[in-house]
């Protein structure tokens, strides 16, 4: 099982909807404790600080604007998420809805000249790009209404985890530096997470990607920016092209739990020595390929083979929960 914090956590991996590739490190004890002075006076430090990174300072000032105190309901959902365990049938069940199967098949129509452009441009196949835009963000229904400036900012002044979401704030004043996006338009999850893939601002920085070559990404509104900047991701996170992520098969209950795993790798042909098969009973035709197996539930429920892809996937939410949703969300829409 999978303990689960909150609805759309973006500092777990393990949400429901996601959480967005967010580059976050573990936190340090100096990183958890609350700016010392008023909320103004660490306005003026990162408006110092932005604009001695070369932010100009109409920017800043049009940024911070948008945040004149902490945001209760950001410090709400920071400190009070609801913990709750599922399995990963009841995940599966609870994310892979017929909604949002059917949401995707539309996207996929609407969208199905421009996915097949980035397909070819980035060596990605649509399946896990869909995947991961559905799980994300519905397809881009809801990719949060929160001013990440204002989000970040009180998080950085009074969260668990300031000294990141400090870095964060002012990478996302980079962007806007960049004129990427408006403050007022730059909205995502209560933690920071933007757009339609839920980019973090250093995610960003660092993946988001133009459709049309230009520099600057719109994952709030451009679908095919949205799909370039995941394909990207997961591109230059080390997907190989034409390799699937995992599959599901048959294990006999017999085999030890302690056996499985993503770090127990074997070829298949010693899987097949095992008792492992494909999920109709036949065997693996590529026997010397590396995998895993992976049974989330345990005896009786469902296994699959895991190849290099599926830990590109988690790369880009460290969950297998994740990654095995965005594979069947993105098997089952394209």
């Amino acid at each position: 099982m999978v303990r689960l914090i909150g609805r759309r956590t973006a500092l777990r991996g393990l949400a429901l909807t996601g959480a967005g590739p967010m580059l976050i490190k573990p936190a340090s004890s100096s990183a958890a404790t609350k700016t010392t002075g008023s909320y103004a006076s660490f306005l003026a430090e990162i408006r110092s600080q932005a604009t001695e990174q070369g932010v100009s300072a109409e920017i800043v000032s049009e940024a911070l604007a948008l945040t004149r105190e902490p945001n209760a309901k950001v410090l709400k959902l920071d400190r009070h998420q609801p913990e709750f365990t599922l399995t990963w049938a009841q995940y599966r069940t609870r994310v892979i809805s017929q909604g949002k199967i059917d949401a995707g098949k539309a996207a996929l129509a609407a969208n199905e000249v421009a996915l097949a452009q980035v397909e070819s441009r980035s060596g990605v196949e649509r399946q896990p790009i869909m995947g991961i835009w559905g799980l994300e963000s519905f397809y881009g229904r809801l990719t949060g209404s929160f001013n990440v400036v204002d989000a970040l900012a009180t998080l950085a002044y009074d969260g668990r985890r300031a000294a990141f979401f400090r870095a964060e704030l002012l990478k996302s004043l980079k962007i806007l530096n960049e004129r990427r996006i408006t403050p007022a338009g730059m909205t995502g999850s209560y933690a920071g997470a933007m757009g339609q893939p839920q980019f973090m601002p250093s995610a960003y920085l660092q993946y988001a990607k133009a459709f049309d070559g230009s520099p600057r990404a719109d994952i709030w509104k451009s679908v095919p920016d949205v799909m370039m900047s995941i394909a990207n991701y997961l591109a230059r996170s080390g997907w190989r092209t034409g390799e699937p992520s995992a599959q599901e098969i048959r294990v006999p209950d017999s085999l030890p739990q302690a056996e499985l795993g993503r770090e127990h790798t074997r070829t298949l042909a010693q899987w097949m020595q095992a008792g492992v098969r494909r999920d109709d009973g036949s065997s693996f035709t590529r026997s010397n390929v590396e995998g895993a197996v992976v049974r989330p539930d345990g005896p009786g429920g469902q296994a699959f083979m895991v190849y290099h892809n599926f830990s590109v996937i988690r790369r880009y939410n460290p969950s297998d929960y994740y990654a095995l949703g965005v594979g069947l969300m993105g098997g089952l829409t394209t």
